[in-house]
């Protein structure tokens, strides 16, 4: 296809800078991290510290890169749109078409998780009337001016790094012995009770497979900056700061948990957060967790929105999903994607609730691999477009990816690596084949539409060449 610069995005630029950092620092904080990381200290041990150290520096490989492609070539599909310019019409489509599942199956779990929260609080409330109210609530929200979905990602992921800084610094204080009633606690966690790695280094590696994905949803901010007054200089800023950031407060926050806690005292299932706080005497730890869990998972629901409705606007607007969702209010929302994307999520909500251990259980794992499917074809496409924007528009890499190309092949590496371990591991192989298998349709449907295309343009030249030799060429001046 022809190396042209992308058109100018049709869509509000309602997003500001504040906006974006935030999204980009908070984003990736969920209920995968303050509930989820128990399931991988049960693996690990202390060394679940070195899992996240690893699949946090991935992630920040992933998102240097996308990073250095949003910041050149801005767009509201962002690596679908990079994917397609990199390797073709097929590539987009595949990978716009399985993000855009992923969130808005995603998208159910997170809303039957906060509804089966706030009906702890409120049981007269039924389940699915709290779904139903997230629902209506964040529909809203995205069919208004984008500057509400910022504003609501705003304040989300503000107060989840409150918490997360808060928890920090009462961690380090109780491992010091500085509050009340505590003692420094010295290595005995960390050295005890089997040592560092009780499970050796294929703890740690089992410890990465249960935690590599609560670092997905970083891909979200690439697509925001689309909607903002500057996309370049916005999404560059956004990645910068968040980067680190994410690195202290995931790694930061498991060592001072197995500092704090014997590792084989943690349930997985349970909170080691609330673990922690219970243990430091903070009072009410259990339901001040429960408020935390309960708004990331709104943060994220309301994120995964918001990409699904633009992944899918941009699909459209290539002609790669129905045209009719390309319609933009008079506030440059898109509002019939907005409306196509809630009501499939609505859909696998009704799974979720109806049959969560077998419908919806399939579609989860069809989805299970599908971020690193996704990951893959960033560093792909990052690799290939890298050196034509070098060649094209060196002045466009205004972000440029760290030891280039080193380390792009070197995240590639880790996530083939990753997927390999996964189909060795019995609980995670289902997630595998399943993924395999939705990626393959959409492969299918992806190549068999451009095999079309390109037969439809080829039947085209010919019919109008045969015209041309009846008239004589008489018609070619015409």
């Amino acid at each position: 296809m022809p190396d042209v610069p992308p058109p100018a995005e049709p869509l509000s630029a309602g997003l500001k800078q504040r906006h974006l950092t935030m999204l980009g620092l908070g984003g990736v904080i969920g209920a995968g991290l303050f509930v989820g990381s128990g399931a991988g200290i049960a693996v690990a041990g202390p060394g679940i510290v070195v899992s996240y150290l690893i699949a946090g520096l991935l992630a920040m490989l992933v998102m240097r890169m996308l990073g250095e492609l949003s910041a050149a070539m801005p767009a509201s599909g962002s690596f679908s749109v990079h994917a397609e310019r990199a390797f073709g019409r097929w590539a987009g489509f595949t990978v716009g078409w399985l993000y855009w599942l992923l969130l808005v199956v995603v998208l159910a779990v997170e809303a039957t998780g906060a509804a089966k929260i706030a009906n702890g609080w409120l049981p007269a409330v039924p389940t699915w009337a709290w779904v139903l109210l997230f629902m209506v609530v964040f529909t809203a929200a995205n069919l208004a001016a984008v500057g509400n979905f910022g504003e609501f990602e705003f304040w989300f992921a503000a107060l989840k790094i409150a918490a997360i800084v808060l928890f920090l610094g009462l961690g380090l204080l109780a491992v010091c012995g500085l509050l009340p009633d505590t003692d420094p606690v010295g290595l005995a966690n960390l050295t005890g009770r089997g040592g560092f790695l009780p499970n050796g280094w294929d703890g740690v590696v089992s410890g990465v497979l249960a935690v590599v994905f609560a670092f997905g949803g970083l891909e979200v901010v690439t697509i925001a900056a689309a909607e903002s007054d500057d996309p370049a200089r916005a999404v560059g800023r956004a990645v910068r700061s968040a980067v680190w950031r994410i690195l202290l407060f995931y790694v930061g926050s498991m060592l001072v948990i197995v500092t704090l806690l014997p590792w084989d005292a943690v349930v997985p299932g349970r909170s080691p957060y609330v673990a922690v706080l219970d243990r430091i005497g903070i009072p009410g730890a259990a339901q001040i967790m429960n408020i935390v869990v309960f708004v990331a998972l709104l943060s994220a629901l309301n994120a995964n929105l918001y990409g699904s409705s633009r992944m899918v606007f941009s699909l459209a607007e290539r002609g790669e999903a129905p045209a009719r969702l390309t319609r933009i209010s008079r506030g440059g929302v898109p509002r019939p994607a907005v409306l196509a994307s809630v009501a499939f999520g609505f859909v696998s909500v009704l799974l979720n609730l109806e049959w969560p251990d077998s419908v919806f259980q399939y579609l989860l794992n069809a989805v299970g691999a599908v971020l690193l499917v996704v990951w893959s074809l960033i560093a792909a496409s990052q690799l290939r477009l890298r050196r034509r924007l070098e060649r094209e528009a060196p002045g466009a890499l205004s972000l440029r990816m760290w030891c280039f190309p080193w380390l792009s092949w070197a995240a590639l590496a880790g996530m083939a690596a990753v997927l390999v371990l996964m189909l060795t591991d019995d609980a995670a192989r289902p997630q595998v084949l399943w993924s395999a298998g939705a990626t393959a349709v959409v492969l299918a449907v992806a190549l068999g539409r451009e095999w079309r295309g390109r037969r439809g343009g080829a039947r085209d030249t010919g019919r109008k060449d045969t015209e041309l030799r009846d008239t004589g060429g008489k018609g070619a001046g015409r």
